[in-house]
């Protein structure tokens, strides 16, 4: 690659700038010389690439040189940014894709959306075979961009798609995204490694038991319903320090079933999904429950968490699961809300399963 250069009309102040640095700066001209980067070394059998090093090291230069200019995600401000997808299927994979599950942020238009919010959006509108991603990750808090990352890289994977290069000045993302080659432009030469590292890093979650009253962080970010039974038993899921999560069940009274417990809210917070922290905390709270001796019984519309327990060794369907909610009943209703909420989801399929643990094995 050319050395690159720029010229400016040199001046007083650019004089004095660059005698206090004893920079040599007499004809206002800059050169700048990128990394070498050989495309040959990488070839063309890749699906994830991902170019790293601090500013001004020449990354975005050599991401538009070899793999093309990012292209301008235009959003609409009339409409949700999930109709700016082919279509449900496409909005909620793409979405989930890169781990912004929150339904009521996909019902909401870009420019009201959070930073971190927004960066997973643009980014689900630009996974394809072929797509070039720069700034990947510089406006969101780190520990948003490594669930980022891992969902992202997760779905490319599953999806098979390929020659998706990222750009970015954080290092801390490289073992979350996994990908086939890196080239650090730190080095002045630059450096590139072709070694993948499949092995997500350790998450370690505590939960923590807290007070009803903890729900009123994470309402808004409910998938059905922003209320929560002041008789449940709560608990929060930290992370490093951090809270990521809640969790809670309710006493499940009935006439055949003696001692048992059911799952009633839960919730990661939008920073923190994509990682797969909801099942873990739905499977941990559980778990406390029949080491107890108790019986646990779990119910959800989502359809992440509901194929999670599909596939799951630690869970078997009940005779409801994946049929209407006939079981609502409007009697259970004690307020205008409450009947809306029961009228409007009683056509819904719904998940249904019972808490066993590892299966044995015969």
């Amino acid at each position: 690659m050319q050395p690159l250069k720029c010229k400016v009309i040199p001046d007083e102040i650019t004089d004095h700038v660059s005698s206090i640095f004893d920079y040599s700066f007499t004809d206002g001209e800059s050169t700048f010389v990128p990394p070498k980067f050989d495309a040959q070394e990488i070839g063309e059998d890749f699906q994830i690439g991902l170019i790293v090093g601090p500013s001004g090291t020449g990354k975005s230069t050599i991401l538009r040189e070899y793999f093309g200019e990012e292209p301008i995600v235009e959003w609409d401000s009339s409409r949700a940014i999930c109709s700016h997808f082919d279509s449900p299927q496409d909005a909620e994979e793409r979405l989930g894709a890169v781990g912004l599950n929150s339904i009521p942020a996909w019902v909401k238009p870009y420019h009201v959306l959070s930073e971190g919010e927004k960066f997973r959006a643009r980014v689900a509108r630009l996974l394809k075979s072929g797509a070039v991603i720069d700034e990947f990750t510089s406006v969101v808090d780190r520990q948003v961009a490594k669930a980022c990352s891992y969902a992202t890289q997760r779905y490319l994977r599953t999806k098979g798609l390929r020659r998706i290069v990222f750009c970015t000045c954080h290092y801390d993302v490289v073992e979350w995204l996994a990908p086939d080659w890196v080239f650090d432009t730190s080095a002045k030469e630059g450096h590139l490694s072709t070694e993948r590292s499949v092995r997500r890093p350790e998450i370690v979650l505590e939960l923590l038991p807290a007070s009803s009253k903890a729900w009123s962080m994470f309402s808004t970010h409910h998938y059905l319903d922003s209320n929560i039974n002041k008789s449940a038993r709560c608990w929060l899921a930290v992370w490093d320090g951090t809270v990521v999560g809640f969790t809670s069940a309710l006493a499940f009274p009935s006439g055949t079933v003696k001692n048992a417990w059911r799952g009633h809210r839960t919730v990661v917070l939008p920073e923190f999904q994509g990682l797969g922290l909801g099942v873990r905390i739905s499977d941990a709270v559980a778990s406390i429950f029949t080491s107890q001796g108790c019986r646990f019984f779990s119910k959800t519309a989502h359809p992440r968490m509901g194929e999670y327990r599909e596939r799951s060794n630690f869970w078997r369907p009940t005779s409801k699961n994946k049929k209407q909610r006939k079981d609502y009943s409007l009697k259970q209703a004690n307020n205008k809300h409450s009947i809306a909420m029961l009228t409007r989801h009683a056509d819904r399929l719904c998940y249904s399963h019972e808490f066993i643990g590892v299966r044995n094995e015969s």
